[in-house]
């Protein structure tokens, strides 16, 4: 069995082993596949892996042994689904991996937006540590999150994770979603609800037709000027334009960012440049320790369909 992984560096820069892949087969791991190189390098592949890269009918058609592309990641908005079941390719990919992790970075977001600690760690090495005799700095407003509410907009795994870490912090939770979940520690509302009532928002959707822009220019006039708005999820969600409006003219107090609409950033962006926004370049998931964890993963999906009991099939989910 030929095996390629076309962008191997953006989850294995080299500090993890193919020992799990190698043993399935014979392994081509490039670093990194522009657009172009695709075709080729999959030409004589059974199975393909990848995190970033697009799939769809070009590069397809160009690989008659291709029956497997796993997906090293959860998100599969990258691979045209329809075009690989016309070819009878399976897609899998890795949900729940990063759960942890992206809850984790949800909150490192959050707490440096309410507590500045690099800010403040600033000053103090400036020797700053009163602005008046007996005071301390506070150059910038320190934010209490017991009892203000968090909303989340998509109550899956990871949604549920930062809602239950949100409780701890004595919030009061609300959720958005198209299912409902037992698991969820919050009350259900609508979309508008969630906006109008929610100190932080934080959102965990899937990038779709339906999804992308769902926080723009109307929805974040609906939120309260003193919100934080995080978002771990896809850039898709929100129009970069309309938040860093909202940031820039108070309409928005913060934002806490893994993800933008275009990646890596385009210079462009006026998020960039936005008031109080805190921008992270999608790296929320990647510890070593996840990053093992998700190799082993993906190998796993490959064995289990070569031993006919796949595992984690998205191909099958939506039929066009």
């Amino acid at each position: 069995m030929n095996i390629t992984v076309l962008d191997a560096y953006s989850f294995n820069p080299g500090d993890i082993g193919w020992e799990d892949f190698e043993r399935i087969g014979r392994l081509s791991a490039y670093d990194l596949s522009l657009p172009g190189e695709i075709p080729s390098r999959i030409q004589n592949a059974d199975a393909v892996f990848t995190n970033r890269c697009r799939l769809g009918e070009t590069a397809f058609a160009a690989a008659p042994n291709l029956k497997f592309v796993g997906l090293v990641a959860t998100g599969y908005d990258k691979i045209d689904l329809a075009a690989a079941r016309r070819h009878g390719i399976a897609v899998c990919n890795v949900p729940g991996y990063s759960t942890a992790a992206v809850a984790q970075h949800v909150f490192a977001l959050l707490l440096d937006i309410c507590n500045r600690p690099l800010s403040f760690d600033a000053q103090v090495r400036r020797n700053r540590w009163t602005q008046a005799p007996g005071d301390c700095v506070w150059d910038y407003p320190i934010v209490s999150l017991a009892g203000k509410t968090f909303g989340v907009a998509g109550t899956g795994a990871i949604g549920c994770a930062v809602a239950a870490v949100a409780k701890s912090f004595g919030m009061r939770i609300l959720g958005y979603s198209r299912t409902k979940r037992t698991t969820f520690p919050g009350e259900y509302v609508s979309f508008d609800e969630l906006l109008q009532k929610s100190d932080v928002l934080s959102l965990h959707l899937p990038s779709s037709p339906e999804t992308a822009g769902i926080v723009d220019k109307q929805a974040l006039a609906k939120m309260k000027p003193s919100a934080i708005l995080i978002n771990t999820a896809r850039g898709a969600l929100i129009d970069s334009h309309a938040l860093s409006g909202a940031l820039n003219t108070g309409m928005l107090y913060a934002a806490g960012l893994d993800v933008l609409e275009r990646e890596p950033a385009d210079p462009n962006d006026p998020l960039l440049t936005a008031k109080n926004c805190i921008i992270t370049p999608h790296n929320g998931w990647a510890s070593l320790a996840v990053r093992k964890e998700l190799v082993r993963l993906a190998a796993e999906n490959l064995s289990a369909f070569l031993n006919g009991t796949p595992i984690n099939r998205v191909d099958l989910e939506v039929r066009r």
